[in-house]
């Protein structure tokens, strides 16, 4: 494969991979969050920021920031999930998904259209080969009048990209979290 274009997954392969591997677990509704190119991962928890992080070479002197989670809040007394009102600011994004990254696929991640439209998008990091666990990611919100976000909203969209298969796959502090 050196030398050869790397291939993205299409929604059959990742729905293969998921119930043959458990590339996804914890999903809520395989049928809706397999996309023709991708999988939409969604909302479990949001945090806001307490105070400032620090990052070094080495990781030595790392300092991730502390968070506080934000509750939702139900609309009325009979809905089963609540919402997030979010001002404009940054937030972090728990997934309620685990990935189970195998050591030949990586996976990135774009925030959906429909968050664009509302002013708000997402940045995240790449999903190392061999990765597992939740994934967290940072949600942005320019719009100045705010955005809401309901529990269990699909908010990015995992693209999953076939790679040569590395020896020893992500061994960092984020594993199985």
């Amino acid at each position: 494969m050196y030398g050869e274009p790397f291939m993205v997954l299409n929604g059959i392969e990742i729905e293969r991979l998921i119930k043959e591997n458990k590339l996804i677990e914890g999903y809520i509704d395989l049928e809706k969050q397999i996309t023709p190119n991708g999988f939409d991962l969604t909302v479990e928890k949001i945090f806001l920021f307490k105070n400032r992080g620090a990052i070094d070479f080495s990781n030595k002197e790392r300092l991730l920031s502390e968070v506080k989670e934000i509750r939702p809040i139900k609309k009325s007394p009979q809905d089963k999930y609540g919402w997030w009102i979010l001002k404009k600011g940054i937030y972090k994004i728990v997934s309620n998904e685990i990935c189970n990254l195998p050591k030949n696929l990586i996976a990135i991640s774009f925030p959906r259209s429909s968050l664009l439209r509302m002013g708000a998008f997402t940045q995240t990091g790449v999903w190392d080969a061999g990765f597992r666990g939740k994934s967290e990611f940072v949600l942005v919100v320019n719009n100045p009048r705010g955005i809401e976000i309901k529990q269990n909203a699909r908010i990015v969209q995992l693209i999953f990209l076939e790679i040569e298969e590395v020896k020893e796959g992500y061994k960092g502090i984020y594993q199985n979290l």
